[in-house]
This record gives C-alpha cells, structure tokens and sequence, in this order.
C-alpha cells in the first residue's frame, strides 16, 4: 500500500509540472479552456477575422462523421448569430495542418448541415482556422486566407467556404500578435487579455481546476492505454488474415474468421505487421 500511494503521489506531482507547462497552444488544454466559452471564443474569432463575432455556441472535441464512417474531432468548433460556423484547430505539428486535412474539415462541416433529401444546398459560411506553432506557409506572415477563384476572371467564387492559417510565431504589439502571445504563454500573470487570463488561471492556480485538468490527464493515460490494447489486437487479426490468404482462403472468408468489422481497414492494418 506505500508503495501504490508513492506511486500515485509521484505521478500527481508529474501532473501538476506538465499543468504548469501546458500553453493554448496544447489543444488538450486549449480545448478545457474554450469549452463553453463564448466571450473567450468571440475574442479569438474576431481577431482573427477582421470583423466582430458574436459566438452563440461553442463545443471542442467535437466529433463528426462522415458518410463513409470516417469521423474527425473538431477542437473548436462554434456557432455565430449569422450561422456561420467556425472550426479552430490547433497545430503543433507541421504535418497536422496539410492542406487536405483544411479541406476534409470544411467537407465534413458541410456534410453535417444538410439534412437527407433537401433539394438546395442551404449551407452557411463555413471558416477552418489552423493556428500553427510553426510558420507553415514559410513566407513571415500573421495570416494566411485561402479562398476558391475564377482563375480567368481573376474574382473570388464565393461559395462560403474559409480557410485561414494563423502563425503563431507572429510577435509584435498588432492585436493578432498579442493574441498569439497569450497562445504562447505558460502563465496567466503574463498574458495580455483579461478574460482569457482568468480562464487559464482557474485551470492552472485553483484546486478545482486543477483537479479537473489531473482527471483529464488520467482520463488521456486511460485512453492511450486502451487504445494500445484495441490496436494489439487489431494486429493480431492483421496476422491472421494474411495467413488464411496464404493458405489460400478469399478475402471474404478470412475477413469473417478474422472477426473484422465491417468497416475495418484491413489494408491499413496490413501495413503495421
């Protein structure tokens, strides 16, 4: 039993040191400090923007599906008094904010408007903001808009649809750069706007806060660890099926003594053994 408490002592101790570590940046704690957060959210949106937002809904770690099955889950994503719908992602890593990966979100926004049957498309204005750590476009900018054109006429085709990438490494006294300042920070003393300070205080310096950023970090270890368990097995059914192919089964009957799912990749999980 003193062993078990050390145990849980010194890993309550590592959570507390990556809470003080965490920033905006990290969407794990970006998305608890957005959740519900209208004013906070309008903030942000309005900035980035140009123009004042007034978010009437606001939920992060969205899930959406598509109809092939295939979900993503959203970091932001908000409602506005105009209906526009906004998705804010956030990207440490380069390879996160590809290109396809803004157009399979706008795509699956889309998809998730229209109901069965309609014949119009009464889609909204759709915006997909990436704010990247790094400065993934390369040219020094704050902000990056990219928009459909007719290329012959040189005009935009205004479908309704945005995408905009944020640098975060923009550093000057503009409002978007004290905004990605604040993105950037670890501590709430030293962050520009007010009401986002606050937010981050309560989840960093309050004991309930805290203890609902531990629950999440429990929660997280929970999920990777039963995740690593699915993809085991996943693994092993992978192994199987290819050996009942080799011994010259279809691909319909080693799916089936496989006990694959019928949506499973299996190719993919192929690729892994």
């Amino acid at each position: 039993m003193a062993t078990e408490n050390i145990f849980m002592n010194d890993q309550k101790e590592r959570d507390l040191q990556r809470i003080a570590e965490f920033r905006l940046l990290d969407d794990d704690f970006m998305t608890r400090v957005f959740d519900g957060a209208l004013e906070e959210t309008a903030h942000v949106l309005s900035i980035i923007l140009g123009f004042r937002v007034t978010v009437l809904e606001v939920r992060t770690q969205y899930h959406m599906k598509s109809l092939s099955g295939r979900s993503a889950r959203l970091d932001i994503y908000a409602k506005d008094g105009n209906n526009r719908r906004f998705n804010v992602e956030i990207q440490r890593s380069d390879k996160g904010a590809g290109v396809k990966r803004a157009r399979f979100n706008s795509s699956l926004i889309d998809a998730n408007l229209l109901n069965a049957g309609t014949k119009d498309y009464p889609l909204p204005e759709v915006y997909v903001i990436f704010i990247t750590e790094n400065d993934v476009m390369g040219a020094g900018l704050g902000l990056y808009h990219i928009e459909r054109k007719i290329l012959e006429l040189d005009e935009l085709f205004d479908d309704g649809e945005h995408i905009i990438y944020v640098n975060a490494q923009l550093d000057d006294d503009s409002e978007l750069g004290r905004l990605m300042h604040d993105f950037r920070c670890k501590k709430a003393d030293d962050m520009y706007n007010h009401d986002l300070a606050e937010k981050v205080r309560f989840f960093k310096e309050t004991e309930k806060g805290v203890q609902v950023m531990c629950k999440l970090m429990e929660d997280m270890r929970n999920e990777a660890e039963a995740k690593g368990r699915a993809e085991g097995r996943a693994e092993q059914s992978a192994i199987f099926y290819r050996n009942c192919l080799a011994h010259g089964m279809s691909e319909e009957e080693a799916r089936a003594l496989s006990n694959f799912s019928a949506d499973f990749d299996v190719q993919s999980a192929l690729q892994t053994v």
